[in-house]
């Protein structure tokens, strides 16, 4: 980097030198009061002028609000590695997150506008996030990564589709705009999972990394992306339900041997490893909560789900968010004592909204609020213990 250029980089607000530092800052504060407020609404206790209804807000804002957040800050931060070109930031990074924060406002505030305002505004974060993303890989010609550009654009389709299904009382659209958002969520995280977790938990054990076996790597994934495509195209509705299960039974077994492989038992110590471990074991369990739903257990589909968002992407996002916070701010990876509680709360978080409900389903209602009060207190310890982070120069003296 030339001088005039690394003194226009240090002049910068540290908030805007990777896209890491606002998504992940903002994202987590959303998520904080927004589940905190999804608690309270439950109890009662609070009544919310969001757009839609509450449990419509609640759907689209974890997905397309708080996880898409992540999402964005995760590879518009991780594109400058794989590219080694300069990802987004400055002004471009800052009208990105003014883009999120204003459909966020919109969501929450917005009963009475026009639904085609909230919509345009709210889906239009993700194919600007696309473009400034496949800029990048496609000058380069990295062929690898060209994967996350369809991802997001049709994140982008199945937020509009949850809005339009709103707009004209078809719940049916609504929920298959959400669990679209799920599987493709959860497809990413078995990507990049399978990407790190083996090098991640080798460097951080001591222990020779795992290698993958290439015909289990191609089923996992590949069985994610048939039960997103099942689902896209609500194909539901036509395959009976005891081939759905078995569909849903395989993939629980083809991620449950994958996971397994990666031996959680050695990252004990370690909690950047162990947290990211837990989140990635959820992902068997949600699937195979929903081979059990499908085949007549008394398991709901929302519960079965939420193994793979309250539980999965819950405790996978604080997992990477206080890894790559602490790489990509040049300090040593080691993260305070404390997060380790905040890690442990959002295992809380997800075992009481998935198993707390199915085991005791008399309670659902305390097991909802005691998963939101976890939830929203694993987010702020993060929110406390790495702001600072978010809002100062790298520790290195290095740009970025």
């Amino acid at each position: 980097m030339q001088v005039t250029q690394l003194d226009k980089e240090m002049a910068m607000a540290p908030i805007l030198r990777q896209a890491y530092r606002p998504m992940f800052l903002f994202g987590s504060i959303f998520s904080a009061i927004a589940i905190l407020l999804w608690g309270l609404a439950l109890s009662g206790t609070l009544e919310l002028p969001v757009y839609g209804n509450i449990l419509f807000w609640h759907s689209h804002e974890m997905i397309y609000g708080f996880v898409v957040a992540i999402v964005l800050g995760f590879l518009l931060t991780a594109v400058q590695n794989w590219t080694g070109m300069r990802a987004t930031h400055g002004a471009t990074l800052g009208i990105l997150a003014l883009l999120w924060s204003a459909g966020r406002l919109l969501m929450l505030f917005g009963e009475g506008l026009p639904w085609w305002l909230v919509m345009s505004v709210d889906v239009a974060l993700l194919p600007v996030a696309a473009i400034l993303f496949a800029r990048l890989v496609l000058k380069v010609n990295q062929t690898r990564n060209l994967f996350f550009i369809p991802i997001l654009l049709l994140l982008a389709v199945s937020s509009a589709l949850m809005h339009v299904g709103y707009q004209f009382k078809q719940y049916e659209w609504q929920t298959l705009g959400a669990y679209n958002g799920v599987f493709l969520v959860t497809l990413l995280m078995a990507i990049i999972g399978g990407r790190v977790m083996p090098m991640f938990t080798a460097n951080g054990t001591m222990t020779k990394k795992v290698l993958p076996i290439g015909w289990l790597e191609s089923l996992s994934i590949g069985l994610l992306w048939l039960l997103f495509a099942v689902h896209f195209f609500n194909l539901t509705l036509y395959i009976p339900d005891l081939w759905l299960g078995a569909l849903f039974a395989v993939a629980a077994l083809a991620h449950f041997v994958r996971v397994l492989r990666w031996k959680i038992w050695l990252t004990f110590r370690v909690p950047l490893l162990w947290s990211l471990h837990i989140a990635y074991w959820f992902i068997p369990l949600g699937l195979a909560l929903l081979a059990a739903h499908y085949w007549g257990a008394e398991i709901t589909r929302s519960t079965a789900m939420h193994a793979l968002t309250a539980g999965a992407m819950g405790n996978m996002i604080l997992a990477m968010m206080a890894r790559v916070s602490l790489g990509h701010s040049g300090r040593p990876l080691q993260p305070k004592p404390i997060m380790s509680l905040a890690f442990a709360l959002m295992v809380i978080a997800g075992l009481t909204r998935v198993l707390g409900v199915s085991v005791w389903p008399q309670w659902t209602t305390d097991w909802l609020l005691i998963s939101s009060y976890a939830w929203t207190a694993a987010l702020l310890i993060f929110v406390m213990v790495y702001v600072r982070i978010f809002l100062t120069p790298r520790a290195d003296g290095n740009p970025g």
